[in-house]
């Protein structure tokens, strides 16, 4: 059941770097601010979930360690953060783009 666990982990740990990657390109590439803005909050959400992702993976390789603990905890704090970042960025962003159109 563990590796059935860690296979799904790494698959979501793959889809989000991908994701991330392509919406990242699309927020450097977008004329429009708002578009631009609406891309970057996505690429935000995108990375929160890799980073969240990738703490979970490292809780289920390393046990134990003071060390492995202290960057887990750092991960799911900073992938938090950009995700609740990026949840806010893209509201804002939608409502902005539907209040001028």
């Amino acid at each position: 059941m563990v590796l059935v666990i860690r296979y799904a982990l790494f698959a979501l740990l793959v889809i989000a770097c991908i994701c991330a990657g392509l919406y990242s390109s699309r927020s450097r590439r977008a004329k429009d601010a708002r578009q631009r803005g609406l891309y970057g909050a996505v690429t935000n959400i995108f990375m929160g979930m890799m980073l969240i992702v990738l703490a979970l993976i490292f809780m289920f390789i390393f046990k134990g360690s003071t060390v492995a603990v202290i960057v887990e905890a750092v991960f799911l704090v900073l992938g938090a953060f950009n995700l609740f970042a990026g949840i806010r960025n893209r509201s804002y962003y939608n409502r902005m783009k539907s209040n001028n159109m």
